[in-house]
């Protein structure tokens, strides 16, 4: 037997293998004899024809079934004779038998790739950072107000600072009422600033039972267009009836009002400030390590380049859309594109590969270990916050994925220290990616 093994790329091995007939001759005889006893031959019973006359009606058709067999049955013993670590399955590439002569196969199989990892130390990436804008905690606070606001029985509608309840009818450019587009009770806060604006600007000085037209126009695809950009206006008149007008006056940030919303938390409009604050940056704050960690992963994988196995980003190919199928099921889509999604994943689970065997071979060299003082210390923190016990968050967190988590946190940490992150004005930052971009494609 003759056998060596090709390198295709860091992650793809084929193997060629020749065998003469001599060596195999026994193996191809007794496949063929096993496959002879599921035949059924005229004046024989079932399996007991004699093996000359099977050759005869059959040729050599069973000995070439039979080399498939014997080509897998080699293959095996060579991996485990060799001890070739693959992944996945192997795949039968060529297969070229001669009955008496000699039989050569090639067999590919996917390993993982022998990685010298490099250039994750010593990086610079720019970050956005991001701070609370005193018009965002004035936001919060406003929509806290309106949350609460009362409605109070009214006249007249004075101005936008009112509730109407409308009975609408779409109309054809002749006024007349069109069959089966209308709409009754219909609630329209007229402060809302995404309500239609003739509708809100013909509604003032407008009482119980009076009636009034409004349009309002839309974008919409033309019905023979495939491109976004090719759009075009449709109007859309209605005839609107109040059936009910209603004032809305804007809750006081009240101690009370402070209280029921924090849920004792606070208690004074200073406090509940500041509460606002502290909350919109810790969300900015989460935003920007996750930036951050994304960031020194794409330089790091792009700093690495390398084949990933296939089998390893089909399944992470196939994990992705099935999380995304339920995902869509559970939003009411009645159907998912396969198809369409298969194309759209197909770069990011390769990129998830790339990235996931690069974390394994930082951590490697870095010797970045979990140690069981490390999760006996986080458990009694998370045991005084929680009130769970301690022996139940130990066997929680000594659990293989939530171990990977934390050596995730570990390796983090140990890049942010060991490279430059330097946070910059998310316009500027913006502004500078979007020049960046457009000089590439230039």
């Amino acid at each position: 037997m003759e056998s060596k093994i090709n390198v295709i790329n860091e992650s793809l091995n084929e193997i060629e293998v020749s065998l003469e007939f001599p060596e195999i001759e026994k193996e191809i005889e007794k496949e063929v004899i096993n496959k002879s006893k599921s035949l059924q031959i005229q004046g024989f019973r079932k399996g007991k024809a004699p093996i000359s006359i099977i050759k005869k009606l059959y040729g050599d058709s069973l000995d070439h079934e039979a080399s498939e067999k014997v080509s897998n049955d080699n293959f095996w013993k060579i991996v485990k004779e060799q001890d070739i670590k693959l992944i996945g399955e192997p795949r039968l590439v060529d297969l070229n038998f001669e009955p008496g002569k000699k039989l050569s196969y090639k067999v590919q199989y996917d390993v993982l790739p022998k990685i010298d990892i490099k250039d994750y130390s010593g990086l610079t990436i720019e970050i956005p950072d991001f701070k609370v804008k005193d018009e965002e905690v004035q936001s919060e606070i406003d929509y806290i107000k309106k949350a609460n606001s009362e409605f109070v029985d009214a006249e007249v509608v004075e101005n936008k600072e009112y509730q109407v309840t409308l009975d609408l009818q779409r109309v054809d450019e002749a006024g007349a009422p069109m069959e089966g587009v209308k709409s009754d009770n219909v609630k329209v806060d007229l402060n809302n600033p995404n309500v239609n604006a003739d509708l809100a600007m013909k509604s003032l000085g407008k009482k119980v039972g009076d009636v009034f037209d409004f349009v309002f126009t839309d974008k919409v695809k033309a019905e023979n267009d495939t491109e976004d950009e090719k759009k075009e206006t449709e109007i859309f008149r209605y005839e609107a009836k109040i059936k009910g007008i209603k004032k809305i006056v804007t809750a006081e940030l009240t101690e009370e009002l402070v209280k029921k919303v924090t849920k004792d938390k606070v208690s004074t409009e200073a406090e509940l400030i500041e509460d606002i604050r502290k909350d919109l940056q810790n969300y900015y704050d989460q935003q920007i390590e996750n930036i951050t960690h994304n960031r020194l992963a794409e330089k790091i994988v792009s700093n690495n380049p390398f084949k990933a196995p296939s089998t390893l980003v089909h399944n992470m190919l196939h994990s992705l859309m099935e999380e995304e199928e339920e995902k869509s099921k559970q939003e009411g889509y009645a159907k998912y594109d396969h198809h369409e999604a298969h194309h759209r994943l197909e770069g990011t689970a390769e990129w998830a590969v790339k990235w996931y065997l690069l974390k394994i071979e930082m951590i490697k060299k870095e010797n970045l270990q979990i140690t069981d003082e490390e999760i006996n210390e986080l458990a009694k923190i998370d045991a005084e916050k929680t009130g769970i016990s301690i022996d139940k968050l130990l066997n929680y967190y000594k659990g293989q994925n939530y171990t990977e988590k934390l050596l995730d946190k570990k390796l983090f940490e140990f890049l942010e220290k060991n490279n430059t992150i330097t946070r910059v004005d998310p316009i500027e930052l913006s502004k500078k990616e979007k020049e960046a971009v457009k000089n590439e494609k230039v």
